[in-house]
């Protein structure tokens, strides 16, 4: 079960890590507000949970490629 929670805690987009670096939460509190929301809701979180793994890809592509200079050659 450890291994499978460490899995998924690095493996995974790291929406929930990255709003509790931000916010100063923990990401155990974040991920079990999702979830209870997530049930309350009929899934619509998962949505903005998309929305926001997209985003963060996006925004470290963008950093990464300012940052190799190779790029231009």
């Amino acid at each position: 079960m450890k291994r499978l929670k460490h899995f998924i805690e690095w493996h995974v987009f790291g929406v929930c890590t990255a709003i509790g670096d931000k916010m100063g939460i923990a990401t155990s509190t974040i991920r079990k507000y999702f979830i209870y929301i997530s049930f309350l809701t009929m899934g619509s979180p998962v949505i903005i949970y998309l929305f926001v793994a997209f985003w963060m890809n996006i925004k470290n592509y963008i950093l990464n490629a300012r940052r190799n200079p190779l790029r231009y050659l």
